[in-house]
């Protein structure tokens, strides 16, 4: 079911997932203060929905998000959607933040912004021609999109620094290694390889993979004791719940555990 009513990008709901489409195939979705604003307001949108367990972000054709569209910099618009405000600027604290579980699928090119959204995300695949790159030196800037924030929780302090400082293309091969993406599938089965990845989110149980989302989240935020007290509450409320007892019973039975 579409749910769209954007320009730059296209928002599908399909049950309990809901995919975030970089749509501007034109320019490789390349980004705008527009795509900012747009991806802003539909990710509050969806974050509010509990119905939702997993949001897919993507781009359309071949091609995730290269950065910022520089054709568009420095032109003028009267057109107050092609404005961002600050607060549109916190997409990557949505995409890490909000309670579903975020897959980036990396389609194609991906760097500058476009590599800080999908560093933000919980989970990334990428295809095998993928490249990636952090690029913001390439032109001039320090960056935005809160790259310095997530790439060393990924890949370690000092390559991170590497990548950010010397900034040159890379492999999704490269990134496989370093830890950057957690799947490299090949282009031909992309599509279908990312989905099944998707459904298997799905077949867990709805409150205990909100709850571990929400864990990591709080457990960054947290000293660890106070974060394991926490942990202790949640894990006996849980573990005593239907969904808890019907994993156990289908674990004892060798069947799939049914959540509805």
């Amino acid at each position: 079911m579409s749910m769209n009513e954007y320009e730059t990008i296209t928002v599908t709901r399909e049950g309990a997932l809901a995919t975030l489409l970089l749509d501007r195939p034109e320019q490789r979705n390349g980004m705008t203060n527009r795509m900012v604003r747009e991806a802003c307001e539909a990710l509050e949108t969806i974050a509010a929905d509990r119905a939702v367990r997993v949001l897919l972000l993507t781009g359309a054709c071949r091609s995730f998000c290269p950065g910022a569209d520089l054709n568009w910099i420095g032109q003028v618009s009267d057109d107050p959607e092609d404005s961002a405000e600050t607060r549109h600027y916190q997409v990557s604290a949505l995409l890490h933040d909000m309670p579903q579980v975020t897959v980036a699928a990396i389609n194609g090119a991906c760097a500058g912004a476009g590599m800080g959204w999908a560093c933000a995300c919980d989970l990334r695949v990428a295809t095998q021609s993928a490249m990636l790159n952090t690029a913001f030196l390439n032109v001039a800037v320090a960056g935005d999109m809160g790259l310095p924030w997530t790439l060393p929780r990924l890949v370690g302090a000092a390559k991170a620094r590497e990548l950010s400082f010397l900034p040159q293309k890379f492999s999704a091969e490269e990134a496989s290694r370093i830890g950057l993406v957690a799947r490299v599938f090949a282009d031909e089965e992309f599509q279908g390889a990312t989905r099944a990845l998707i459904d298997e989110l799905l077949e867990r149980s709805p409150t205990a993979l909100l709850a571990l989302k929400n864990h990591y989240v709080a457990a960054e935020q947290m000293p660890l004791d106070s974060f394991v007290a926490l942990e202790a509450e949640r894990h006996v409320q849980i573990a005593s719940g239907p969904h808890a007892a019907e994993a156990f019973r289908a674990f004892i039975e060798k069947r799939k555990p049914n959540f509805d």
